[in-house]
C-alpha cells in the first residue's frame, strides 16, 4: 500500500513524520507531495478539511491529520513497539516528552507566522511570551536529558524534541538554544547522526 504524506518542505510536524515512518521501517511506502499553503490545491483540501499539514492518505478517501496521530499510526503499521512503547510508565515518559517537544514546535510555528506579518501588525509580547515558553521547556529538557542514556532506539518523544531543536537551528539559530544545555546539545548530536535525520533535512527550504 503507498501512502500520501502532504507535507511543506520546512515542517517540523512534517519532518517527524518521516523520521517515524523511516524509523517504522514503512518510509518507501509514502510518497511527498508538497503543498503550497497559500493556494492549496484542490485534492489537499479534499483530503484534509483543515487546510493544515502534515496530512495522510491511507486508503481512498481516509486521511489521517495531525502529527501524533499519523505518527502512531505508521509506528503500528511497521510493528515497531519501540517509539510508541506498551502502556506502562515509559509510554507516559515517551508521550509527555514527545508533548514538550510539539509545544516547542507550536511556539516557535507562532513567532514565524507573526514575524511574517508587517511590522505595525505584529506583537511583541506575544513573541516574547512563546519564546520564553520555549526557553522554559528547554530547561526541563535539559535537566532530564541523558536519563534515557542506553535505549536501544529512539521514542516519539526524542523525535518530537529533535525536530524541535532542528527547527530551532533552522529558523532561529540566534537564540542560541546550546548556551547552557550541554547534555541536551550532546543528547541531540547523538540523534542528528541518524540516518532518518540526515535524510529528512529540509535544506534551503522556506
Amino acid at each position: 500500500m503507498v501512502m500520501k504524506l502532504y507535507l511543506t518542505p520546512a515542517s517540523p510536524y512534517a519532518r517527524k513524520v518521516r523520521i517515524v515512518a523511516s524509523e517504522a521501517g514503512i518510509g518507501e511506502t509514502i510518497e511527498l507531495a508538497e503543498i503550497d499553503l497559500a493556494a492549496p490545491s484542490a485534492d489537499f483540501l479534499a483530503a484534509n478539511p483543515l487546510g493544515k499539514v502534515p496530512a495522510l492518505v491511507i486508503g481512498e478517501g481516509e486521511t489521517l491529520f495531525d502529527s501524533p496521530v499519523i505518527c502512531e499510526y505508521l509506528a503500528e503499521l511497521g510493528g515497531d513497539v519501540t517509539l510508541f512503547p506498551p502502556p506502562g510508565p515509559l509510554r507516559w515518559a515517551a508521550l509527555r516528552k514527545q508533548a514538550l517537544g510539539d509545544g516547542i514546535m507550536d511556539a516557535l510555528v507562532l513567532i514565524m507566522l507573526e514575524l511574517r506579518r508587517i511590522e505595525a501588525q505584529r506583537s511583541p509580547q506575544m513573541m516574547a511570551r512563546r519564546e520564553g515558553q520555549v526557553f522554559k521547556a528547554l530547561d526541563v529538557l535539559e535537566a532530564e536529558a541523558g536519563e534515557e542514556s542506553g535505549a536501544p532506539a529512539p521514542t516519539i518523544g526524542d523525535i518530537s524534541v529533535a525536530c524541535a531543536l532542528g527547527y530551532m537551528d533552522f529558523r532561529f539559530p540566534d537564540l542560541a538554544w546550546r548556551s547552557g544545555r550541554d547534555k541536551l546539545a550532546a543528547d541531540h548530536e547523538i540523534f542528528s547522526a541518524r540516518p532518518a535525520w540526515l535524510e529528512t533535512a529540509p535544506g534551503d527550504q522556506v
